[in-house]
């Protein structure tokens, strides 16, 4: 068994960027007086936290920065003076908020990439600020395309398919999709027809204070008689948006992957002949279009095992 000296700490941060004047690309970069260095966002997991969270939270408190999480970009690991680190980093966007000088970041600067690139004291956010800068797929989702969480057995259930409800692990799924995917600045969000799709997305919905819609094209049925109607629907969802925000939907795995292929998206690993997975719960994060398009899929959103027990 390793000793705790040779664990792995996990931390998350974040590519913080806005368009400066001109448009130009800029990235936020801090200094942190505890180590007189220049370097990105980030900190350490919390109990019980998925990275996406503990990378938002961190950015929060050390930048004051109010954002919308976009893709997910690169993991760093390196050796420190307290052993092995590993750090997740999404892109994020900056949507409100003012820098507060805080215990831990005495100054932020807001730099184009390649001056940030410059400035950064280790090696390892350069990497980080290299995966920004790329316009091959967009820095921000929007469209998140959500499976329904667990609902149970068909065959266990005494009633029309569309009444099932969810189970008790489904409503923890839902559960843990609301206090997620508010990070990602949701401005609408729909279910498919089955009560266990609207389940589903009800407490997001309610987190958010959006009423919750309802989008038949993309429930088995409605998909099984029309696809291509589904699939317009998707694709109209992947235009550019001016501000950041995303869509919501939460479907069936009788309509999600089908939709996956016509858009392109093949999961890594797999032979491009397997349809993309479509777990109970899971996410699909979605921007940009067939042929530049950022496809990132979350199973789940699980405690880290390496944060602090």
């Amino acid at each position: 068994m390793s000793s705790l000296a040779e664990r792995v700490q996990p931390a998350a941060g974040g590519a913080v960027w806005r368009r400066g004047a001109g448009g130009v690309l800029e990235t936020a970069v801090v200094h942190r007086p505890k180590y007189d260095d220049w370097s990105l966002p980030k900190g350490k997991l919390d109990q019980g936290e998925h990275p996406l969270q503990a990378a938002v939270r961190e950015v929060g408190e050390e930048t004051g920065l109010q954002v919308a999480v976009g893709r997910r970009s690169v993991q760093t690991r390196y050796v420190h003076r307290h052993g092995p680190k590993r750090v997740d980093y999404w892109t994020m966007q900056h949507v409100a908020g003012d820098f507060v000088v805080n215990d831990e970041v005495d100054e932020l600067r807001w730099l184009p990439v390649p001056a940030a690139t410059e400035l950064v004291t280790h090696p390892h956010d350069a990497a980080v600020l290299a995966d920004l800068a790329r316009t091959d797929v967009p820095r921000s989702p929007t469209l998140l395309l959500v499976r329904h969480a667990s609902a149970g057995e068909r065959s266990d259930f005494d009633g029309p398919d569309s009444g099932r409800p969810l189970d008790g692990r489904g409503r923890s799924q839902a559960a843990r999709l609301a206090s997620v995917l508010t990070a990602f600045a949701p401005t609408e969000v729909l279910a498919a027809p089955p009560v266990r799709c609207v389940q589903t997305v009800t407490p997001l919905a309610a987190a958010l204070g959006v009423p919750l819609g309802q989008v038949p094209e993309l429930g088995e049925d409605g998909f099984g008689d029309d696809p291509q109607a589904g699939i317009d629907l998707v694709e109209s969802w992947l235009e550019p948006r001016p501000q950041p925000g995303v869509t919501v939907v939460c479907s069936q795995g009788g309509a999600i992957p089908s939709v996956l292929m016509a858009l392109g998206v093949r999961y890594p690993g797999t032979a491009g002949a397997l349809w993309p997975p479509s777990a109970k719960g899971s996410v699909w994060v979605l921007g940009g279009r067939p042929g530049a398009l950022l496809s990132d899929y979350y199973r789940d959103f699980p405690a880290d095992p390496d944060a602090p027990a």
